[in-house]
């Protein structure tokens, strides 16, 4: 069931505006759009770039981020998360620009004791200022078999989506004052490390290396943005750059906000003793 407007297939074609920017599709060869950028050998291109693993093990672990920078899209990747006991491990997927007043959008696996259910953490960075966290729990086993993970970033709004059902949405309120992210490029990075003094529950579980060497795994990467820096976007047209969640999106992701999230930051009001962000009473 489709939650946003569908993308055509036709708009999927390559092309160029005044060399500034083009409208990027790819899937298949991971190859084509990701670089290895750490872990000594733990991550691995396979079957002629259709898998991507990133593994952790005592001494490192490793991580990957993409060829391209983005300016708006519709990112998909499917991944399969660390099985069996992941304690303290953490799977980080996100797009995030350079610099100190950067732009992020975040998806963390947070690993927990076999059988116990991961932490999905999200959260939203616009010119280095975070604190956005809203955290689930899965409504399957995200060890067992992959899951799409999708993020459509577009001027109006950022919306968080797993196996094409909105979780989160972080709209443009620009106007009343809330920066939004809009100006600077993202790559695509992804990591897998140690953070047993956080991860799971606040630090108490720690990492079992004798589980080791841990493992996750990519494949069917999906982009349909806009590729290089510029504010102005050569796919306006395009359905992804204007797309907002339409009544059944809305009512979805509140029912699975009501289920399964366990943490949101606009509710803590310990936390924000001062008033919760401007942005919560807005959305």
């Amino acid at each position: 069931m489709a939650f946003l407007s569908p993308i055509n297939s036709t708009h999927l074609v390559l092309f160029a505006v005044f060399g500034s920017l083009v409208l990027a599709a790819s899937a298949g060869d991971l190859n084509k759009d990701f670089e290895i950028t750490w872990g000594d050998g733990r991550a691995k291109m396979l079957n002629n770039g259709e898998l991507l693993t990133l593994s952790l093990d005592k001494a490192s672990g490793s991580g990957f981020e993409s060829r391209n920078e983005f300016m708006y899209g519709q990112i998909d990747m499917q991944l399969k998360l660390v099985a069996g006991n992941s304690a303290g491990t953490v799977t980080a997927y996100y797009l995030s620009s350079k610099g100190s007043d950067w732009d992020e959008i975040d998806f963390e696996f947070l690993g927990n004791l076999s059988g116990d259910p991961y932490i999905l953490h999200t959260n939203v960075f616009s010119q280095g200022k975070g604190n956005r966290e809203q955290q689930f729990h899965l409504w399957f086993d995200p060890t067992a078999d992959f899951h799409t993970y999708s993020i459509l970033w577009n001027p109006k709004q950022i919306v968080f989506s797993v196996d094409g059902t909105p979780i989160r949405k972080f709209k443009n309120l620009e106007s009343m004052g809330i920066p939004y992210l809009k100006d600077q490029p993202m790559r695509i990075h992804s990591s897998l490390w140690n953070a047993d003094d956080w991860a799971t529950r606040g630090g108490l579980v720690k990492t079992d290396w004798s589980k080791a060497p841990f493992t996750a795994s990519y494949r069917n990467f999906k982009a349909n943005a806009c590729v290089k820096a510029s504010s102005s976007c050569a796919a306006k047209s395009q359905p992804w750059f204007n797309q907002e969640l339409d009544s059944r999106g809305e009512k979805r992701m509140k029912t699975i906000q009501k289920k399964f999230m366990i943490y949101n930051y606009c509710k803590d009001t310990k936390r924000f003793p001062q008033g919760i962000p401007k942005e919560c009473s807005m959305a």
